[in-house]
């Protein structure tokens, strides 16, 4: 693939990143003062700010307001370039970049393609139960929330009208109790009085995990806390149960009850993740290891064993941690690893001798449930309520990348929690869907919410590689 160099630029080692999440991002960010040129490839053109995902699916932010093109961000940026691709292959041996329209060829690679959700084996259940990795995941979502309470007005019977009432979402780390903590504001408060042949408080909303407890990493007394204040907005909580079956009306539990089915229009997924199967396919062409998450096992630099030139960073990165352990699919994590990586490759090209090897600095985790609820692990510090609330708040606002973005979604976070609305909370008329005729059994087939390719155009199921 031909690219339009400078002069200055066309003697330079070419660094290709793949990906622009916080990895990618931030090791071609890093990489400004370095004698190279940066070409950074994603099949997204914008940035996308995943920990406030849930809020986009959940209607309180747009899209817009957690995304940020990547042309944007690097525009003053004169040694880097953006190339919109996909990637379909890597060639190590030539040191190529293959993507679905041309070649890339590269003196360094960085690899940061992220993950996907991970259905354990089952993945059919994606198509009734969608994950919330990416943007579109988010539209599917806050349409089948959505859409779930306007058929719920129209339809006669008990039962049925039950099951569209009666939202469970599938795994209780971060991702789930914060997903789960806003379905229960917006039955309780958001759509109170909105309707008429029923009352948007009465739904039931589950939470579902085959652990022990919800917020497993977390120490256990925050587990204990999260799980109170969950309870308090209503959730039903159901611990130490399996999911064995999903489909488009409910699904099967294996639990401390037996088993146990439960009727349900919108089982929302946030049980497991796994490597993008660009990292499949690197581990094949390089004999590297991959982790039972599919995750690249590299060395103390974040380079893959007997390739120095090839480094992985963020998610699809298997990194012992202090303890022994992987460190966790986490923003910081993702952050710190490109900035590494941008590091070793600028004392490379010195004659320096190599850093030390990548320590993950620790800054602590949150997990926010709903109004004034929170829980903070920071180091020595365990507390939740709504000191950890103001504190959740104020980071996620500091790390959105452009300032616009901050104070857009200050502004809307400060509407949203004096007036309990929410602004995203359009239908798209994107496909079929059937609804119940009014005082009958049968259905009609209006525009509504059809399948997961429908909610934005062509979506490609797979996050950015």
């Amino acid at each position: 693939m031909a690219e339009a160099l400078s002069s200055a630029q066309a003697g330079r080692r070419h660094v290709v990143v793949i990906g622009g999440g916080f990895g990618g991002l931030n090791a071609a960010r890093a990489l400004k003062a370095a004698p190279v040129r940066v070409t950074l490839v994603d099949r997204r053109n914008f940035h996308l700010f995943q920990p406030l995902l849930y809020q986009v699916a959940t209607g309180i932010l747009g899209p817009g307001e957690i995304t940020s093109p990547l042309r944007h961000i690097l525009r003053k940026q004169k040694n880097a370039a953006v190339l919109l691709g996909e990637v379909t292959d890597i060639d190590p041996v030539n040191r190529r970049v293959v993507l679905a329209d041309g070649i890339l060829d590269y003196d360094t690679l960085i690899v940061a393609a992220g993950m996907r959700s991970h259905y354990y084996g089952h993945g059919a259940w994606e198509q009734v139960a969608p994950g919330l990795k990416s943007i579109e995941d988010s539209g599917w979502i806050r349409q089948k929330i959505f859409f779930a309470f306007e058929v719920a007005e129209r339809e006669t019977d008990p039962e049925r009208r039950k099951a569209w009432l009666t939202f469970i979402v599938v795994g209780s780390g971060p991702t789930g109790v914060e997903l789960t903590g806003m379905l229960a504001e917006i039955a309780k408060d958001t759509l109170r009085d909105n309707f008429r042949s029923f009352r948007p408080e009465d739904s039931e909303i589950l939470l579902v995990d085959a652990a022990q407890r919800i917020l497993p990493s977390f120490p256990p007394e925050l587990s204990d806390r999260a799980k109170d204040s969950l309870e308090e907005l209503g959730v039903r909580v159901l611990t130490g149960a399996r999911v064995t079956a999903v489909d488009d009306s409910g699904l099967a539990l294996q639990g401390p009850r037996g088993v146990e089915r439960i009727e349900a229009r919108t089982v929302l997924w946030a049980a497991g993740v796994s490597g993008s199967p660009l990292g499949a396919k690197l581990a094949e062409k390089t004999a590297a290891t991959l982790d039972r998450m599919g995750r690249v096992h590299v060395g103390p630099d974040l380079t893959v064993p007997g390739h120095p030139e090839i480094f992985v960073i963020g998610d699809l990165a298997c990194i012992p941690g202090k303890d022994g352990n992987p460190l966790p699919g986490l923003a910081p994590v993702a952050t710190q690893g490109g900035r590494y990586a941008a590091r070793v490759i600028a004392r490379r090209l010195g004659g320096e001798s190599p850093p030390p090897p990548f320590s993950y600095f620790d800054k602590g985790t949150m997990a926010v449930i709903g109004r004034h609820a929170a829980v903070a692990d920071i180091g020595p510090f365990h507390f939740g309520g709504m000191l950890a609330w103001l504190l959740w708040l104020f980071i996620h606002l500091m790390l959105l990348v452009n300032f616009e973005s901050r104070l857009v979604v200050f502004i809307r976070w400060a509407f949203s929690y004096f007036t309990y609305s929410r602004g995203s909370r359009v239908l798209l008329a994107a496909g079929p869907m059937r609804l119940p005729v009014t005082g009958a059994g049968d259905c009609e087939t209006v525009s509504g919410t059809g399948s997961k390719e429908d909610k934005a155009g062509d979506t490609p199921r797979e996050i950015q590689t």
